[in-house]
Protein backbone atom coordinates (compact mmCIF):
# COMPACT_ATOMS: atom_id res chain seq x y z
CA UNK A 1 0.00 0.00 0.00
CA UNK A 2 1.24 3.61 -0.91
CA UNK A 3 1.47 5.63 2.22
CA UNK A 4 -1.07 7.39 3.29
CA UNK A 5 -0.57 11.38 2.03
CA UNK A 6 2.18 10.07 -0.31
CA UNK A 7 3.90 13.49 -2.14
CA UNK A 8 4.76 16.62 -0.90
CA UNK A 9 2.24 18.11 1.83
CA UNK A 10 0.74 21.52 0.99
CA UNK A 11 2.05 20.72 -2.98
CA UNK A 12 -1.52 20.71 -4.37
CA UNK A 13 -2.57 23.89 -2.07
CA UNK A 14 0.05 25.83 -3.75
CA UNK A 15 -0.36 24.47 -6.96
CA UNK A 16 -4.33 25.63 -6.62
CA UNK A 17 -3.44 28.67 -4.67
CA UNK A 18 -0.79 29.82 -8.06
CA UNK A 19 -4.06 28.65 -10.43
CA UNK A 20 -6.23 30.72 -8.70
CA UNK A 21 -3.90 33.49 -8.80
CA UNK A 22 -3.85 33.64 -12.42
CA UNK A 23 -7.33 32.75 -13.73
CA UNK A 24 -9.45 33.81 -11.08
CA UNK A 25 -11.80 31.28 -8.23
CA UNK A 26 -12.19 28.25 -8.52
CA UNK A 27 -15.73 26.12 -9.19
CA UNK A 28 -17.03 23.83 -6.30
CA UNK A 29 -16.51 21.15 -9.47
CA UNK A 30 -12.72 22.39 -10.10
CA UNK A 31 -11.84 22.01 -6.80
CA UNK A 32 -13.21 18.63 -6.91
CA UNK A 33 -11.82 17.79 -9.57
CA UNK A 34 -8.11 18.61 -8.58
CA UNK A 35 -8.25 17.48 -5.32
CA UNK A 36 -9.43 14.25 -5.86
CA UNK A 37 -7.44 13.66 -9.44
CA UNK A 38 -4.45 16.39 -9.88
CA UNK A 39 -1.91 13.90 -11.85
CA UNK A 40 0.78 14.21 -9.13
CA UNK A 41 -0.89 15.33 -6.02
CA UNK A 42 -4.34 14.06 -6.48
CA UNK A 43 -6.13 12.51 -3.54
CA UNK A 44 -6.76 9.01 -5.84
CA UNK A 45 -3.66 9.13 -7.53
CA UNK A 46 -1.58 9.10 -4.05
CA UNK A 47 -2.85 6.34 -1.60
CA UNK A 48 -4.75 3.50 -0.97
CA UNK A 49 -7.91 5.05 0.97
CA UNK A 50 -10.01 2.33 2.09
CA UNK A 51 -10.11 0.51 5.27
CA UNK A 52 -8.93 0.74 8.70
CA UNK A 53 -5.52 2.25 7.79
CA UNK A 54 -7.37 4.53 5.23
CA UNK A 55 -9.97 7.15 5.03
CA UNK A 56 -13.37 4.72 4.73
CA UNK A 57 -14.82 1.59 4.75
CA UNK A 58 -17.45 0.83 1.03
CA UNK A 59 -20.11 -2.14 1.30
CA UNK A 60 -17.53 -5.00 -0.55
CA UNK A 61 -15.61 -4.55 1.85
CA UNK A 62 -18.23 -4.75 5.21
CA UNK A 63 -19.67 -8.10 3.80
CA UNK A 64 -18.82 -10.65 1.32
CA UNK A 65 -22.97 -11.38 0.76
CA UNK A 66 -22.35 -7.31 -0.92
CA UNK A 67 -20.59 -8.31 -4.22
CA UNK A 68 -21.88 -11.99 -4.29
CA UNK A 69 -25.72 -10.93 -4.24
CA UNK A 70 -24.40 -8.00 -7.17
CA UNK A 71 -23.03 -10.97 -8.93
CA UNK A 72 -26.12 -12.91 -9.25
CA UNK A 73 -27.74 -9.96 -10.08
CA UNK A 74 -25.70 -9.44 -13.22
CA UNK A 75 -26.25 -13.36 -13.81
CA UNK A 76 -29.69 -12.89 -13.68
CA UNK A 77 -29.81 -9.48 -16.06
CA UNK A 78 -27.68 -11.70 -18.39
CA UNK A 79 -29.92 -14.38 -18.73
CA UNK A 80 -32.75 -12.10 -19.21
CA UNK A 81 -30.90 -10.38 -21.93
CA UNK A 82 -30.70 -13.70 -23.85
CA UNK A 83 -27.11 -14.77 -22.34
CA UNK A 84 -24.91 -12.82 -25.17
CA UNK A 85 -21.39 -13.82 -25.98
CA UNK A 86 -19.63 -11.92 -25.29
CA UNK A 87 -20.74 -9.46 -22.64
CA UNK A 88 -18.82 -7.20 -21.20
CA UNK A 89 -18.84 -6.82 -17.43
CA UNK A 90 -17.88 -3.47 -16.25
CA UNK A 91 -17.30 -1.79 -12.63
CA UNK A 92 -16.56 2.03 -12.33
CA UNK A 93 -14.76 2.93 -9.26
CA UNK A 94 -13.95 -0.95 -8.18
CA UNK A 95 -11.77 0.15 -5.27
CA UNK A 96 -9.45 -2.94 -4.40
CA UNK A 97 -11.20 -5.45 -6.81
CA UNK A 98 -13.15 -6.67 -3.89
CA UNK A 99 -17.01 -6.50 -5.14
CA UNK A 100 -15.46 -7.91 -8.34
CA UNK A 101 -13.61 -11.21 -6.97
CA UNK A 102 -16.77 -11.70 -5.03
CA UNK A 103 -19.04 -11.29 -7.72
CA UNK A 104 -17.04 -13.77 -10.27
CA UNK A 105 -16.93 -15.87 -7.37
CA UNK A 106 -20.66 -16.21 -6.78
CA UNK A 107 -21.20 -15.84 -10.72
CA UNK A 108 -19.20 -18.88 -10.99
CA UNK A 109 -22.60 -21.42 -10.54
CA UNK A 110 -24.01 -20.07 -13.43
CA UNK A 111 -23.25 -22.01 -16.52
CA UNK A 112 -21.48 -20.03 -19.29
CA UNK A 113 -21.50 -16.50 -17.36
CA UNK A 114 -17.69 -17.05 -17.11
CA UNK A 115 -16.96 -18.20 -20.65
CA UNK A 116 -18.92 -15.24 -21.99
CA UNK A 117 -18.20 -12.43 -19.76
CA UNK A 118 -14.85 -10.41 -19.92
CA UNK A 119 -14.33 -8.02 -17.14
CA UNK A 120 -13.31 -4.24 -17.55
CA UNK A 121 -12.61 -1.72 -14.94
CA UNK A 122 -12.76 1.66 -15.17
CA UNK A 123 -10.70 3.58 -12.44
CA UNK A 124 -7.57 6.06 -12.74
CA UNK A 125 -6.03 5.80 -9.54
CA UNK A 126 -2.76 4.15 -10.43
CA UNK A 127 -2.17 2.85 -6.98
CA UNK A 128 -5.34 1.48 -7.08
CA UNK A 129 -4.85 -0.36 -10.26
CA UNK A 130 -1.80 -2.18 -8.70
CA UNK A 131 -4.14 -3.12 -5.79
CA UNK A 132 -7.40 -4.55 -8.07
CA UNK A 133 -4.46 -6.76 -10.14
CA UNK A 134 -3.62 -8.29 -6.93
CA UNK A 135 -6.91 -8.83 -5.86
CA UNK A 136 -8.25 -10.16 -9.23
CA UNK A 137 -5.28 -12.19 -10.08
CA UNK A 138 -7.11 -15.84 -10.84
CA UNK A 139 -10.24 -14.54 -10.39
CA UNK A 140 -11.53 -15.07 -14.19
CA UNK A 141 -9.49 -18.78 -14.02
CA UNK A 142 -11.57 -20.98 -15.39
CA UNK A 143 -13.09 -18.82 -18.13
CA UNK A 144 -12.14 -20.53 -21.92
CA UNK A 145 -10.81 -16.75 -22.88
CA UNK A 146 -8.56 -17.02 -19.68
CA UNK A 147 -8.15 -12.86 -19.60
CA UNK A 148 -7.20 -10.87 -17.25
CA UNK A 149 -9.30 -7.74 -16.53
CA UNK A 150 -8.98 -5.04 -19.04
CA UNK A 151 -8.54 -1.33 -17.20
CA UNK A 152 -9.71 2.17 -18.58
CA UNK A 153 -9.54 5.44 -17.65
CA UNK A 154 -13.02 6.06 -19.03
CA UNK A 155 -16.54 4.60 -19.51
CA UNK A 156 -16.32 5.51 -22.99
CA UNK A 157 -12.54 3.82 -23.68
CA UNK A 158 -14.22 0.33 -22.98
CA UNK A 159 -15.69 -1.55 -26.50
CA UNK A 160 -19.27 -1.41 -27.06
CA UNK A 161 -21.06 -4.64 -27.24
CA UNK A 162 -23.85 -6.22 -24.67
CA UNK A 163 -22.81 -4.73 -21.17
CA UNK A 164 -23.33 -5.16 -17.72
CA UNK A 165 -22.26 -2.10 -15.35
CA UNK A 166 -21.84 -2.43 -11.45
CA UNK A 167 -20.74 1.04 -9.97
CA UNK A 168 -20.95 1.26 -5.76
CA UNK A 169 -19.80 4.58 -4.52
CA UNK A 170 -18.83 5.90 -7.95
CA UNK A 171 -20.92 8.65 -8.22
CA UNK A 172 -20.67 10.64 -5.13
CA UNK A 173 -17.14 11.02 -6.10
CA UNK A 174 -17.62 13.16 -9.34
CA UNK A 175 -17.55 16.50 -8.85
CA UNK A 176 -20.63 18.87 -8.33
CA UNK A 177 -21.24 22.75 -9.13
CA UNK A 178 -22.88 24.61 -6.26
CA UNK A 179 -25.66 27.12 -6.93
CA UNK A 180 -27.07 29.70 -4.20
CA UNK A 181 -29.74 31.77 -4.43
CA UNK A 182 -29.52 35.46 -4.50
CA UNK A 183 -31.44 38.58 -5.05
CA UNK A 184 -31.03 38.59 -8.38
CA UNK A 185 -31.38 34.93 -9.16
CA UNK A 186 -28.68 31.94 -8.66
CA UNK A 187 -24.85 32.45 -8.07
CA UNK A 188 -22.15 29.88 -8.53
CA UNK A 189 -20.40 29.30 -5.39
CA UNK A 190 -16.77 29.37 -6.13
CA UNK A 191 -13.28 28.65 -4.04
CA UNK A 192 -11.13 31.48 -3.60
CA UNK A 193 -8.41 32.37 -1.85
CA UNK A 194 -8.25 33.68 1.90
CA UNK A 195 -6.45 36.96 2.08
CA UNK A 196 -6.41 36.36 6.03
CA UNK A 197 -4.20 33.46 5.63
CA UNK A 198 -0.44 34.02 6.45
CA UNK A 199 1.80 31.35 5.38
CA UNK A 200 0.92 28.47 3.90
CA UNK A 201 -2.28 29.16 1.27
CA UNK A 202 -6.26 29.04 2.68
CA UNK A 203 -9.12 29.23 0.73
CA UNK A 204 -12.46 30.00 1.40
CA UNK A 205 -16.06 30.16 -0.56
CA UNK A 206 -16.98 32.81 -2.53
CA UNK A 207 -19.70 33.31 -4.99
CA UNK A 208 -19.49 34.71 -8.23
CA UNK A 209 -21.76 37.19 -10.29
CA UNK A 210 -25.62 35.99 -10.81
CA UNK A 211 -27.26 35.32 -12.99
CA UNK A 212 -24.96 32.13 -13.39
CA UNK A 213 -25.68 30.07 -16.98
CA UNK A 214 -26.01 26.98 -14.96
CA UNK A 215 -29.04 28.18 -13.17
CA UNK A 216 -31.15 26.79 -16.07
CA UNK A 217 -29.70 23.35 -14.24
CA UNK A 218 -32.31 23.90 -11.35
CA UNK A 219 -35.40 22.38 -11.64
CA UNK A 220 -38.22 24.82 -12.26
CA UNK A 221 -39.77 23.70 -9.04
CA UNK A 222 -37.26 24.85 -6.54
CA UNK A 223 -36.09 28.14 -9.13
CA UNK A 224 -38.29 30.53 -6.38
CA UNK A 225 -36.20 29.03 -3.65
CA UNK A 226 -35.67 31.42 -0.28
CA UNK A 227 -32.98 33.50 -0.58
CA UNK A 228 -29.59 31.57 0.46
CA UNK A 229 -30.59 28.05 -0.74
CA UNK A 230 -27.94 25.82 -2.46
CA UNK A 231 -28.52 23.77 -4.97
CA UNK A 232 -25.99 20.85 -6.58
CA UNK A 233 -25.88 19.85 -9.97
CA UNK A 234 -23.32 17.13 -11.51
CA UNK A 235 -22.99 17.26 -14.90
CA UNK A 236 -20.40 15.01 -14.49
CA UNK A 237 -22.43 12.52 -13.38
CA UNK A 238 -25.31 13.16 -16.09
CA UNK A 239 -23.01 12.24 -18.57
CA UNK A 240 -21.96 9.49 -17.33
CA UNK A 241 -25.43 8.04 -16.53
CA UNK A 242 -26.19 9.35 -20.59
CA UNK A 243 -23.30 7.01 -21.56
CA UNK A 244 -24.82 4.14 -19.76
CA UNK A 245 -28.39 4.23 -20.74
CA UNK A 246 -26.39 5.01 -24.46
CA UNK A 247 -24.72 1.54 -24.42
CA UNK A 248 -27.66 -0.25 -22.89
CA UNK A 249 -29.86 1.02 -25.52
CA UNK A 250 -28.00 0.40 -28.35
CA UNK A 251 -26.17 -2.90 -27.37
CA UNK A 252 -28.45 -4.30 -24.72
CA UNK A 253 -27.88 -4.70 -21.08
CA UNK A 254 -28.14 -3.05 -17.88
CA UNK A 255 -26.88 -1.87 -14.77
CA UNK A 256 -26.70 -1.19 -10.78
CA UNK A 257 -25.45 2.26 -8.84
CA UNK A 258 -25.68 1.96 -5.88
CA UNK A 259 -24.69 5.32 -3.57
CA UNK A 260 -25.62 7.44 -0.96
CA UNK A 261 -28.24 10.05 -1.94
CA UNK A 262 -31.43 11.16 -2.81
CA UNK A 263 -34.69 11.46 -5.16
CA UNK A 264 -36.36 13.34 -5.78
CA UNK A 265 -34.14 16.18 -6.37
CA UNK A 266 -33.71 19.36 -4.03
CA UNK A 267 -31.78 21.93 -1.97
CA UNK A 268 -29.11 21.65 0.23
CA UNK A 269 -25.46 21.46 0.23
CA UNK A 270 -24.09 17.74 0.63
CA UNK A 271 -20.29 17.98 -0.11
CA UNK A 272 -18.17 16.55 2.17
CA UNK A 273 -14.39 15.54 3.26
CA UNK A 274 -13.71 12.79 5.15
CA UNK A 275 -10.24 11.92 6.79
CA UNK A 276 -9.35 9.29 8.87
CA UNK A 277 -12.87 7.92 8.96
CA UNK A 278 -13.93 11.38 10.73
CA UNK A 279 -15.43 14.50 8.83
CA UNK A 280 -13.00 17.01 7.76
CA UNK A 281 -13.40 20.57 6.77
CA UNK A 282 -14.00 20.70 2.77
CA UNK A 283 -11.19 23.40 2.15
CA UNK A 284 -8.24 22.41 4.43
CA UNK A 285 -5.55 20.15 3.17
CA UNK A 286 -6.14 19.67 -0.54
CA UNK A 287 -5.62 16.04 -1.94
CA UNK A 288 -5.88 14.63 1.42
CA UNK A 289 -9.24 14.29 2.63
CA UNK A 290 -12.12 12.42 0.41
CA UNK A 291 -14.43 14.76 -1.29
CA UNK A 292 -18.43 13.58 -2.08
CA UNK A 293 -21.60 14.63 -2.25
CA UNK A 294 -24.75 13.34 -2.10
CA UNK A 295 -26.09 11.74 -5.31
CA UNK A 296 -29.42 12.68 -7.17
CA UNK A 297 -30.90 9.88 -8.38
CA UNK A 298 -33.61 11.59 -10.26
CA UNK A 299 -30.96 13.12 -12.46
CA UNK A 300 -29.44 10.04 -13.02
CA UNK A 301 -32.38 8.20 -14.12
CA UNK A 302 -33.86 10.80 -16.54
CA UNK A 303 -30.12 10.81 -17.98
CA UNK A 304 -30.31 7.17 -18.38
CA UNK A 305 -33.97 7.54 -20.06
CA UNK A 306 -32.81 9.96 -22.42
CA UNK A 307 -30.34 8.16 -23.93
CA UNK A 308 -32.78 5.35 -24.25
CA UNK A 309 -32.39 3.12 -21.39
CA UNK A 310 -35.47 1.88 -18.98
CA UNK A 311 -34.74 3.21 -15.12
CA UNK A 312 -36.37 1.18 -12.01
CA UNK A 313 -36.12 2.87 -8.76
CA UNK A 314 -34.46 4.00 -7.00
CA UNK A 315 -34.95 1.97 -3.36
CA UNK A 316 -33.28 1.84 -0.84
CA UNK A 317 -29.95 -0.34 -0.26
CA UNK A 318 -32.04 -2.50 2.88
CA UNK A 319 -34.93 -2.84 0.69
CA UNK A 320 -33.20 -4.12 -2.18
CA UNK A 321 -30.81 -6.43 -1.07
CA UNK A 322 -33.16 -7.93 1.30
CA UNK A 323 -35.08 -8.68 -1.53
CA UNK A 324 -32.38 -10.28 -3.60
CA UNK A 325 -31.87 -12.72 -0.62
CA UNK A 326 -29.67 -11.50 1.73
CA UNK A 327 -30.43 -13.12 4.80
CA UNK A 328 -31.22 -16.39 3.10
CA UNK A 329 -27.42 -15.86 1.83
CA UNK A 330 -26.47 -15.16 5.08
CA UNK A 331 -27.83 -18.39 7.07
CA UNK A 332 -26.06 -20.35 4.52
CA UNK A 333 -22.47 -18.96 5.67
CA UNK A 334 -23.60 -18.92 8.95
CA UNK A 335 -24.35 -23.08 8.67
CA UNK A 336 -20.68 -23.31 8.27
CA UNK A 337 -18.59 -20.18 10.48
CA UNK A 338 -17.51 -20.84 13.52
CA UNK A 339 -18.76 -17.70 16.29
CA UNK A 340 -16.52 -15.22 15.78
CA UNK A 341 -16.86 -15.54 12.16
CA UNK A 342 -20.77 -15.41 12.52
CA UNK A 343 -20.57 -12.16 14.79
CA UNK A 344 -18.54 -10.76 11.95
CA UNK A 345 -21.34 -11.81 8.86
CA UNK A 346 -24.29 -10.69 11.19
CA UNK A 347 -22.34 -7.64 11.95
CA UNK A 348 -21.48 -7.03 8.61
CA UNK A 349 -24.98 -7.69 7.03
CA UNK A 350 -26.81 -5.54 9.99
CA UNK A 351 -24.65 -2.26 8.70
CA UNK A 352 -25.79 -2.84 5.24
CA UNK A 353 -29.39 -3.43 5.77
CA UNK A 354 -30.10 -1.75 8.91
CA UNK A 355 -32.30 1.75 8.10
CA UNK A 356 -30.06 3.27 11.14
CA UNK A 357 -26.79 2.22 9.22
CA UNK A 358 -26.36 1.89 5.22
CA UNK A 359 -29.98 0.37 4.49
CA UNK A 360 -31.58 3.87 4.25
CA UNK A 361 -29.22 6.40 3.10
CA UNK A 362 -28.00 4.49 0.51
CA UNK A 363 -30.25 3.78 -2.88
CA UNK A 364 -30.16 1.36 -5.75
CA UNK A 365 -31.28 2.25 -9.05
CA UNK A 366 -31.26 -0.57 -11.90
CA UNK A 367 -31.12 0.20 -15.55
CA UNK A 368 -31.85 -1.77 -18.36
CA UNK A 369 -33.14 -2.01 -21.87
CA UNK A 370 -36.79 -1.02 -22.55
CA UNK A 371 -39.44 -3.45 -22.32
CA UNK A 372 -37.75 -6.38 -20.32
CA UNK A 373 -39.31 -5.86 -17.26
CA UNK A 374 -38.39 -5.24 -13.56
CA UNK A 375 -35.14 -6.90 -12.82
CA UNK A 376 -34.32 -8.87 -9.81
CA UNK A 377 -34.66 -6.66 -6.55
CA UNK A 378 -37.52 -4.10 -8.06
CA UNK A 379 -40.56 -5.90 -8.71
CA UNK A 380 -43.29 -4.94 -7.11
Amino acid sequence: MTPRGAGSPGALAVRLAHRIEAGGPLSVADWMAACLGDREHGYYVTRDPLGAAGDFTTAPEISQTFGELLGLWCVHAWTAMGAPAPVRLVELGPGRGTLMKDALRAARGAPGFLAAASVHLVETSPVLRRRQAETLAGATTGAPTGAAPAWHGRLEDVPDGPVLVLANEFFDALPVHQLVRVPGGWAERVVALDPAGAGAPRFRFALAPAPDPLAARVPPLLRGAPAGSLFETSPACEAVAREIGRRIARNDGAALIVDYGHAPSGLGETLQAVRAHRPAPVLDAPGEADLTAHVDFQVLAEAARSAGAEAFGPGTQGDVLVRLGIRERLQALLARADARQAADLVSGVRRLIADEEMGKLFKVLALTRPGRGAPAGFAP
